[in-house]
């Protein structure tokens, strides 16, 4: 492009190609729209992997990208008590984030949209109040360079950190963060006494993570052990090292070593009133007490895909605010219970210890995975959840006991 020739117009530039950004850029594309999707080369999220049936079932996910299949969990107490979850008749499907993600931006790409490595630098306006996406993308040569785009309007789907956000929405400041960090290795094989190719481990242990968990997440030939906490100066790659010894995962071969801010909360908006909406972790949208992620990204993407279809449609900028609300409507319940029970139950071992303790309890069991299967509150079985309920109270009062 020569310094006098204008840049390129698109309905939508989305900037992020994770799950999230690789959704809407999809969705509009295969509507018609013209769509850049821009990403960083070489960037893998920390991510224990998991996808449940209904994002499979919803996103149109082939069964060759599942590398393991999950038929339980096993919960892991402070005094190193653990209660099994086996899933009835189903299972969670596991994906490693290196094929998974590339998978859904060259879908993106089959769909019509248009791919282009860079890096987001800012976003500022032409003469006619246009939004100019600008980023810097490597030459051949190995130089950076600057480039252009110009946009009706902009998905900002970078992270939780996200530079979109921090530019474009002054509520972004109200981000809080979970940094996790884990290690991918290769799995043991067989023979390992406590390893389980088939079961998700997660352990509360505050020697391990003062107000979070860690994990145990198989993905077939390799694994995803980690950890995260919110407490800075606490040391994630040590309190690894320490779990990896005590799993007896020590001595297997380290494939690669990732870590990330996990935002807490959604944020309390997600547009700027004009062209700009938000998506995936740049919202805010990762699970309280799991950390659970992809599944909330892509259907993130996708609300946001619909409120900029619905912008450029009518030209009516409050459109995008829709993308929160129907984002919210539908989830917005689970995301406020399990910031209650992160806020309350991984303030200490001792309520950690009753935390799993309940998690023994079969109905707990069954609406638990109900509810992670199909992303909704389960309201079909109304005794269950009194039961629940009651057992609940006994364990906040003491009257349970936790063994």
């Amino acid at each position: 492009m020569s310094p006098s020739s204008s840049p390129e117009t698109f309905d939508a530039v989305i900037i992020g190609g994770g799950p999230a950004g690789a959704t809407a850029a999809n969705d509009l594309a295969r509507h018609g729209h013209h769509v850049l999707l821009l990403d960083r080369a070489g960037r893998i999220k920390p991510c224990g992997g998991a996808i449940p049936p209904r994002l499979i079932a919803e996103f149109e996910i082939p069964d060759h990208l599942l590398v393991a299949r999950i038929s339980s969990a096993r919960m892991v107490s402070p005094s190193n008590r653990d209660v099994d979850m086996p899933i009835d008749g189903g299972f969670v499907g596991m994906v490693d984030r290196e094929h998974y993600d590339e998978w859904l931006r060259a879908r993106a790409a089959e769909g019509g949209a248009i791919r282009r490595t860079g890096t987001f630098s800012e976003l500022t306006r032409d003469k006619n109040g246009t939004a100019v996406v600008h980023y810097e993308t490597r030459a051949d040569d190995g130089r950076m360079q600057h480039a252009s785009a110009r946009a009706r309007a902009v998905i900002g789907a970078d992270g939780a950190i996200s530079a979109v956000a921090r530019q474009c929405i002054p509520q972004a400041s109200e981000m809080r963060y979970v940094f996790a960090y884990h290690e991918i290795i290769r799995s043991p094989d067989r023979s390992h006494p406590v390893f389980d190719a088939a079961r998700c481990d997660v352990v509360y242990r505050g020697r391990l993570s003062p107000d979070f968990y860690s994990w145990v997440f198989p993905h077939g030939p390799t694994t995803s052990i980690g950890t995260g906490s919110a407490h800075k100066g606490f040391s994630l790659r040590g309190s690894v090292a320490e779990f990896r010894k005590a799993a007896a995962l020590d001595d297997l071969d380290t494939i690669r070593r990732e870590g990330a801010p996990i935002p807490l909360k959604p944020l309390s908006r997600w547009d700027n009133g004009r062209d700009v909406v938000l998506a995936g972790d740049a919202s805010g949208v990762v699970a309280p007490a799991s950390g659970e992620g992809i599944y909330y990204a892509m259907a993130g993407g996708r609300a946001a895909a619909d409120a900029v279809a619905l912008f450029l449609k009518t030209g009516d900028a409050a459109a995008l605010a829709t993308a929160r609300k129907s984002f919210m409507r539908r989830h917005g319940a689970v995301f406020f219970i399990l910031g209650l029970m992160q806020r309350y139950w991984y303030t200490s071992d001792a309520r950690r210890e009753r935390f799993v303790a309940i998690c023994r309890d079969k109905d707990v069991q069954q609406l638990t995975w109900d509810a992670y299967m199909n992303k909704e509150l389960v309201r079909a079985k109304p005794l269950s959840h009194v039961r629940i309920f009651f057992k609940n109270i006994a364990h906040l009062t003491g009257l349970a006991r936790a063994a």
